[in-house]
């Protein structure tokens, strides 16, 4: 095992150099000149306008509950594929990183209708008063349900980067912060962000539409559900509570950008000063008693002890 660039990479060095090496250069190419990839911005313009044509779609599960596919699932699925596929060239893993570097400018004009959303209701949010606050609390239930469920996977220390929160870019530094890079707290919470990356906008949308379908909540409670600090995350999750209760689009919007300002605001603080102390002391007490054994993440401590000595 040997560590590249702050990462954890297992085997084959001399493809992890190439790849490190291509991955440098095409930063390098992205900063200087991003918007001249005219491949990609096609190619996104296309994916665009499938999903729109194919547009919203509603599933019967039951006579009660429904599943509302969203055309921002159509487009997160073609372009996968695409990344995926080996049959388009012009689409590879450099256009991958110029997207993702854009992400956030692109999602920029979706942040401001939400703060603009806020604004207007702000009376509102405040006739709400501490709920706002404590449905933050809500995030800890996830180290409950989520932490026993690891250990018997036979996850050990791993759990607690993993079940303490939902993984984002502030949780990782603040993990690798307390626990170190190579410590298995970090190698926990690096998965949920690779997961969360890859499938966790597709997963939230169908929780989403599931939960507002199945659960008799307040549409504003769905809101600031929606709300768990992540703007990528948000938006997928806000798209099908919007078309369950268009008349209410408004005050959901402004609810919802509220409520994940406040996540990503006051979430890193309960997560250094509740949610890793819960998920320690949850993890000391439940490991003894339905904790497993697994083959792979043995070997992988075997490595890390070899590498220290």
């Amino acid at each position: 095992m040997k560590n590249y660039n702050n990462k954890i990479f297992f085997g084959r060095e001399d493809i992890i150099d190439e790849n490190i090496k291509e991955a440098n250069e095409d930063s390098k190419e992205l900063e200087e000149k991003p918007w001249k990839d005219y491949k990609l911005h096609l190619v996104v313009l296309v994916i665009i306008i499938i999903a729109e044509w194919i547009g919203k779609r509603e599933i019967h599960l039951s006579d009660s509950v429904s599943l509302i596919i969203m055309p921002l699932l159509y487009s997160m699925v073609l372009g996968l594929a695409l990344v995926l596929s080996k049959r388009f060239k012009w689409i590879s893993l450099k256009q991958s990183r110029i997207a993702e570097a854009s992400m956030l400018l692109f999602i920029g004009p979706l942040l401001c209708k939400l703060a603009v959303s806020s604004g207007q209701s702000i009376q509102l949010l405040f006739d709400v008063g501490p709920a706002l606050i404590l449905q933050e609390f809500g995030n800890l239930g996830t180290i409950f349900f989520a932490l026993p469920i690891a250990l018997l996977l036979g996850y050990k220390r791993e759990t607690i980067g993993m079940t303490n929160s939902i993984g984002r870019e502030p949780n990782v530094a603040v993990v690798i912060d307390k626990y170190g890079f190579n410590s298995p707290e970090t190698r926990g919470v690096l998965m949920i962000f690779i997961v969360g990356t890859v499938i966790g906008t597709i997963y939230i949308s169908f929780l989403s539409s599931i939960c507002v379908s199945a659960l008799p909540l307040h549409p504003y409670a769905f809101a600031m559900a929606s709300g768990v600090g992540s703007a990528s995350l948000n938006a997928a999750a806000l798209a099908p509570i919007l078309a369950y209760f268009p008349e209410l689009s408004l005050n959901i919007e402004a609810f919802a950008g509220f409520s994940n300002l406040l996540s990503f605001c006051v979430g890193i603080y309960l997560c250094i000063f509740v949610a890793i102390p819960l998920a320690e002391k949850l993890y000391n007490f439940l490991e003894p008693k339905i904790g497993r054994t697994r083959s792979d993440l043995k070997n992988i401590k075997e490595n890390d002890d070899k590498e220290m000595k």
